[in-house]
């Protein structure tokens, strides 16, 4: 079960328009004073260049913050978003008025940078635990997204390869601990939550121990969060549940330990560092003379 969001292209390209007018308007301010210093005449062709290999994602970004600020720049793209680029190549060339195109490189470059970056690093999480034999877990995001942009970052997840968990408070129901609590207990929360939220894409509830765990089973949960839990306690959590519910596994979860996590026959992996912790790819933008 996943929050399933409509990323056709156009939703896509409203939302983008919404996310590069936003991020135009605190760049330029009531104008760019040093693009004023070129001769609006001069027209120009630009090359973007990755300086590394990566995922690409942003395109819709990159097309909005031209149409905004270069309503007649020409944009051709040689590598499209979910598609890897090499180091030192070219993934986009753009036309148009030399001025224009250098008010918009930075929000142009932003984007790209950002989203390629979670696309990058969701793909590198998707290959470790594809490399698992018999491996069954898939890969999903959090509601850790920079403020603003969860819906941009949760496209760029599925361009690696990713999950979307739920898209935020409204759309599905996320039991935590605190909740338990004042709910009264895990069996009291599950009955809460069927009666209060019968709309909910899905109702997961998290537990920190197996007796939670068989607690949650036996009230019926169809979705189960595992936290922070060691290995061997994965492992004998899986034996538990024997198929009844979706295992979801968070906490803990790097490079470093997701194989293994795979390897219990968990179903899904939820990491906040795919859209939280992201090193920006390196894009540059280079006028040509051709």
């Amino acid at each position: 079960m996943t929050a399933v969001f409509d990323f056709s292209e156009p939703v896509l390209r409203r939302l983008a328009q919404d996310d590069v007018a936003r991020a135009l308007a605190e760049d330029l301010g009531a104008g760019d004073l040093t693009a004023g210093l070129i001769d609006p005449a001069q027209q120009a062709h630009a090359r973007i260049l990755a300086r590394e290999s990566a995922v690409i994602c942003g395109a819709a970004w990159a097309e909005a913050a031209l149409q905004q600020v270069v309503p007649g720049a020409q944009a051709s793209w040689w590598v499209r978003d979910g598609q890897r680029c090499t180091a030192d190549q070219v993934v986009l060339e753009i036309t148009g008025p030399a001025r224009g195109l250098l008010t918009a490189e930075r929000t142009v470059l932003n984007f790209l940078q950002l989203l390629s970056a979670v696309a990058t690093k969701t793909a590198e999480y998707v290959a470790a635990v594809n490399s698992v034999p018999g491996n069954r877990a898939r890969i999903v995001d959090t509601r850790k997204t920079l403020p603003g942009l969860r819906m941009a970052q949760k496209y760029a997840v599925t361009c690696g390869g990713g999950l979307n968990h739920r898209i935020g408070l409204y759309d599905a129901v996320l039991i935590k601990e605190n909740h338990i609590a004042a709910a009264g207990g895990v069996t009291a929360v599950l009955r809460r939550a069927a009666a209060v939220a019968p709309t909910a894409k899905f109702v997961e509830i998290e537990v920190e121990t197996l007796a939670q765990l068989q607690e949650a089973l036996q009230a019926g949960a169809s979705m189960v969060l595992l936290d922070n839990m060691d290995l061997p306690t994965l492992r004998e959590a899986v034996r538990i549940n024997a198929g009844r519910a979706i295992l979801e596994v968070s906490g803990g979860v790097n490079l470093g330990t997701v194989r293994d996590i795979a390897a219990t026959g968990v179903d899904r992996i939820s990491i906040g560092a795919l859209t939280k912790d992201v090193k920006a790819v390196d894009f540059s933008m280079r006028f040509s003379s051709d």
